[in-house]
């Protein structure tokens, strides 16, 4: 009987003759009935013509500026926080003409060690949360997670959407949990990460870009860096396409964040002609643009200083 009501209920759910839900008619104000091999061969044109122009010392110490140090790890340590805080503030000493990091990001129970330990003005303090990395257990405790961070000093929140709702087609689920966690969040920008390697499709990209900037999100990123694959040019295409429609839409600027995968300078270079190409200059600064890595930020150091550099 179970499956027999549950196959009327997605009959019912198919038919085109009841009106749209409120998260259809917004979706239908975008263009997202994508094709996946066009994304591709237009990631490879931008690339291959519009990246070699970018590779310049100054956009490099620019991408510094844009990168979260991030650490994450079952290792991690209210000491190992401290010293990763420590860097930071050593950094800012040792290279007063280059810009320092633009967020440390840690778990929720680090925020008040960062908090405590961090000297840098301008350096954001972003926590995961929200069941990160899977997004899965009960809102009430994503959000009593949130709440805590916020008041251990986060100053940034980075949430994972709810992927199963989304593949499910629940955009109600979807939409209710992002919100709830934006109302946790209060003044403080919260990232919404999309976990673009679950999607599988540019379509499936686009739609989840557009429900999360609806819900609330202030910046979207692409994936976690804890499953495979993890950012790609081609979801960040996807983003920066959904990005610069709903502005045109709401004239409401969301923030964009690459994270995952991002293992060389060109890597960062990549997604940094993404953003320019199709976001623009409005879209090229260390607020609205972020780097999730922390391999990354050694590798720029050393090609800005001309030497091999293992600072962080």
């Amino acid at each position: 009987m179970f499956n027999q009501n549950n196959k009327k209920m997605m009959e019912i759910k198919k038919d085109p003759a009841l009106p749209k839900s409120k998260y259809e008619e917004v979706l239908a104000k975008y263009n997202t009935q994508l094709d996946d091999k066009t994304v591709e061969e237009e990631v490879k044109r931008i690339i291959s013509e519009k990246v070699p122009e970018n590779d310049t010392l100054e956009i490099k110490k620019f991408l510094m500026g844009s990168v979260e140090l991030t650490s994450l790890s079952t290792t991690d340590s209210d000491q190992s926080i401290m010293a990763f805080t420590e860097k930071v503030n050593q950094f800012d000493e040792a290279y007063p003409l280059l810009p320092h990091v633009a967020t440390i990001c840690v778990y929720p129970c680090f925020a008040s060690v960062v908090s405590n330990t961090l000297d840098v003005e301008g350096v954001e303090i972003a926590c995961v949360s929200g069941s990160f990395p899977s997004s899965q257990a009960l809102i009430e405790v994503k959000v009593a997670e949130t709440a805590l961070a916020v008041k251990d000093g986060a100053t940034e929140i980075d949430i994972v959407m709810p992927v199963g709702k989304f593949l499910c087609g629940d955009y109600e689920g979807v939409c209710d949990d992002i919100s709830e966690l934006k109302q946790a969040c209060g003044d403080k920008a919260m990232k919404v990460i999309l976990e673009t390697g679950c999607l599988k499709t540019a379509s499936n990209i686009k739609k989840a870009s557009i429900l999360s900037m609806y819900a609330g999100a202030d910046y979207i990123k692409t994936s976690t860096g804890k499953l495979s694959p993890a950012a790609t040019p081609e979801a960040a295409y996807v983003m920066c396409q959904a990005i610069k429609e709903y502005y045109d839409e709401t004239g409401i600027q969301i923030g964009f964040k690459p994270a995952g995968g991002l293992n060389t300078v060109n890597d960062a270079l990549i997604y940094y002609t993404i953003v320019k190409e199709i976001l623009g200059e409005k879209w090229l600064t260390n607020k609205w643009f972020r780097l999730g890595t922390s391999r990354l930020a050694n590798m720029l150091l050393s090609e800005v200083t001309g030497q091999e550099t293992k600072f962080f």
